[in-house]
């Protein structure tokens, strides 16, 4: 796991927004790819050897660079043979298209399917990708979202994607090798009403009550210290435990 955007939406300096490349041993996929992601994933790979991109909601953040990895595939000197899988939550592809058709023009053919084979995927069911067998779960999030469990036999990766503390979120992460959760809050921060997000606590609490080996907190602001997150999630979870920057490359299993 290479993370590529560790952000929240508004992104710290020199950093990217949500973001994440998951390399198996014979998959090569991407979980969001918000602002400034795209950059960050060609110092890791090239672009035309992706095997899938999966978004996990429909919030800008998560998927604005859908739009340059979109003219790399039609105008760069990396070319793929066939389209590149782009699958997307329920509701995704209409929103993404209604906004791409504000765009101008490049011809007669379609702005997404011409290097896309835009895809949605069902929450209830797995999708193999080569050796990757790919699951999901709804969150608690201001709008449809979704959880991503990634396996390859008895090695497992669970990105939570947005989430509020959630029992579904929880179940899917039951047993990881490692949980990439948000902490959107900060340390201990909570939010009223509805809720939508995590606090570096409700994270830990979650990676305690699912059982899982490794916590990594993402999803941040630049006024959180990164050491408070960490600080106050070991204080509830007794696994290893750390905050993801870009860059951060970590070998799983």
């Amino acid at each position: 796991m290479t993370v590529l955007g560790s952000s929240s939406s508004i992104p710290r300096p020199n950093r990217a927004c949500s973001c994440y490349l998951l390399q198996s041993g014979q998959a090569t996929v991407v979980f969001d790819i918000g602002s400034g992601g795209f950059a960050n994933l060609r110092q890791f790979v090239d672009y035309h050897r992706l095997d899938a991109v999966f978004l996990t909601h429909m919030h800008a953040d998560h998927f604005l660079d859908i739009i340059p990895l979109r003219y790399a595939l039609k105008y760069g000197s990396l070319r793929r043979h066939g389209k590149l899988d782009l699958f997307l939550p329920p509701g995704g592809e209409a929103m993404l298209r209604k906004l791409v058709a504000a765009f101008f023009t490049e011809g007669d053919r379609d702005y997404l399917d011409e290097v896309f084979d835009v895809k949605t995927y069902d929450p209830g069911a797995a999708i193999e990708i080569k050796d990757l067998t790919l699951t999901f779960a709804p969150t608690i999030h201001f709008i449809e979202a979704y959880a991503i469990r990634a396996q390859v036999q008895n090695t497992s990766v669970v990105y939570s994607g947005d989430s509020a503390p959630s029992e579904e979120l929880v179940a899917l992460a039951r047993g990881a090798n490692l949980f990439l959760c948000e902490a959107t809050l900060g340390p201990y921060e909570s939010e009223t009403g509805v809720r939508g997000h995590c606090s570096a606590r409700e994270a830990a609490l979650m990676a305690r009550e699912a059982g899982v080996d490794s916590l990594v907190l993402t999803h941040y602001g630049s006024g959180i210290p990164p050491d408070e997150l960490s600080d106050e999630a070991r204080r509830h979870f007794n696994g290893d435990c750390g905050v993801a920057d870009d860059f951060l490359q970590l070998v799983v299993g």
